[in-house]
């Protein structure tokens, strides 16, 4: 893999988002993503190469961390950061059809639930690992969701909650998406809800932590 590429990934690893970024003091004065990717692509460097073995990679590695303890949740932000700055120089390649996203996820918190940080560090993963998301907010009602549903034939859905008392709101989502469309993959994840919780409610998988439904999701 070329030497810039696999810069990149530590960028994104790192959470190295620019040259005048301070952060991490070790990569200080040095290229970040945004900077790397520009000039992989002006090298030549195909755009599936640069998000595949830069940004998928980055982004994997740092999901890998969070999920085993190493990596805390101000080092995914930060992964983030640094992954929006390198997708602003990739999109133009998805919006002419050149790079293609390995599928889309409508994503949201349930209905009654205002919280939001577990949602978006799940979709700022699957961004990086290469998917379409469609994020509906917060206090999303079960209609909203089926219209997406429709509107993206094909996606697959996660469900966030942080409260016992608005994780029951899942099942009634659920029921109403597979009403429409059966096929639907419903991943669901958030504090109070696990693996028996989300097989009680008929949810295709229980995601504990983002990396889990990049992988989950990589596999299907």
């Amino acid at each position: 893999m070329s030497a810039i590429v696999e810069q990149i990934a530590i960028c994104i690893e790192r959470g190295k988002v620019k040259r005048d970024a301070p952060y991490p003091p070790d990569l200080k004065d040095q290229d970040g993503a945004g900077e790397l990717t520009r000039r992989a692509l002006e090298d030549g460097i195909p755009p599936g190469t640069v998000l595949a073995g830069g940004l998928i990679a980055g982004m994997s590695r740092v999901g890998r961390k969070y999920s085993e303890g190493k990596a805390f949740v101000p080092d995914l932000l930060m992964a983030a950061k640094a992954m929006k700055a390198a997708m602003v120089h990739l999109k133009p390649y998805f919006d002419s059809g050149e790079t293609h996203h390995r599928g889309t996820v409508v994503i949201g918190t349930v209905q009654g639930d205002l919280h939001d940080i577990g949602k978006n560090l799940v979709a700022m993963m699957l961004e990086g690992g290469g998917f379409k998301v469609i994020d509906l907010g917060v206090d999303v009602p079960a209609g909203k969701f089926v219209q997406a549903v429709q509107e993206y034939p094909g996606c697959a859905v996660g469900l966030s909650a942080l409260l016992t008392t608005t994780m029951v709101n899942m099942e009634g989502i659920i029921k109403a998406i597979r009403e429409v469309c059966p096929a639907t993959i419903v991943l669901v994840g958030g504090a109070p809800v696990n693996g028996g919780f989300a097989q009680k409610i008929s949810a295709t998988a229980y995601a504990p932590d983002p990396q889990t439904a990049l992988d989950y999701l990589n596999a299907t």
